[in-house]
């Protein structure tokens, strides 16, 4: 999955071998935003203004639009599974935050 960013958000990149066209979707978001283009350039361009008309919707409804993730993650686990977490970090000689950073951006680039 490719992905592109303004604004702070992002949007999942797909080719649609059918019509010939890229297609994204904002992601991240519970509103469902979508945009086009044959090339890179018209596919950048209509990501940003989807981006910039979702803002202004948004203003123009008085609704908060939905932003993307603060970075704060809260985690429920089990203590076993805690502490070897923290041997981990330890052993590679991270912070548990470093290494669970680390760990979480290897497993998103296999999504």
């Amino acid at each position: 999955m490719n992905t592109i960013k303004y604004k702070g958000y992002a949007a999942r990149i797909e080719f649609d071998a059918d019509d010939r066209i890229f297609v994204g979707h904002l992601a991240g978001i519970r509103d469902i935003v979508g945009f086009h283009g044959s090339s890179v350039e018209e596919l950048e361009n209509a990501f940003h203004e989807a981006v910039d008309d979702y803002l202004a919707a948004c203003a123009k409804l008085g609704q908060k639009p939905h932003a993307p993730a603060s970075g704060k993650v809260l985690l429920r686990i089990p203590p076993e599974v805690h502490s070897a977490a923290i041997m981990a970090a330890e052993s590679e000689g991270k912070s548990l935050n470093q290494w669970a950073t680390h760990v979480l951006e290897e497993a998103v680039h296999y999504c």
